[in-house]
């Protein structure tokens, strides 16, 4: 997916899932575009086209996140029911240990401020389903 701003004080799709499910493997961003200097908590949820919102990470504060910043979904979910949303400044992340089974429906960002900023995200899957995919918002 090329970079985009941040979702003002909202939640947007990233990715769009149809055709049936997909096994989620890993979901990375980079920040593009330095973040502005305030707090802005930040998590990725799963938007069913049926039933409700589920958070696929916890909250990382994105304020003032510099240009090359990299984030991630923690790929050791052993312990967690809800995996951190990690930030580091170096790329680190592998596949996710226990992979997440998602149906029709979109991955989007949530972020609680209007901040500047822009973050490029890759996500890769595979099928579960005939004619399932994965697209960019």
């Amino acid at each position: 997916r090329t970079a985009a701003n941040l979702p003002q004080s909202a939640q947007s799709a990233l990715f769009t899932i149809s055709g049936g499910r997909v096994v989620l493997t890993s979901l990375t961003g980079e920040v593009t575009t330095a973040v502005q200097n305030q707090t802005n908590n930040t998590k990725v949820v799963y938007n069913p086209t049926s039933g409700s919102d589920k958070d696929l990470s916890g909250v990382v504060e994105l304020q003032n996140a510099a240009v090359g910043l990299y984030l991630g979904l923690d790929p050791d979910l052993t312990s967690q029911t809800t995996p951190a949303l990690l930030a580091a400044t170096s790329y680190v992340w592998a596949n996710l240990i226990r992979p997440v089974t998602l149906g029709p429906g979109t991955v989007d960002l949530n972020c609680v401020a209007s901040s500047t900023g822009q973050i490029k995200w890759t996500l890769t899957y595979r099928s579960l389903d005939p004619g399932a995919k994965v697209v960019a918002t």
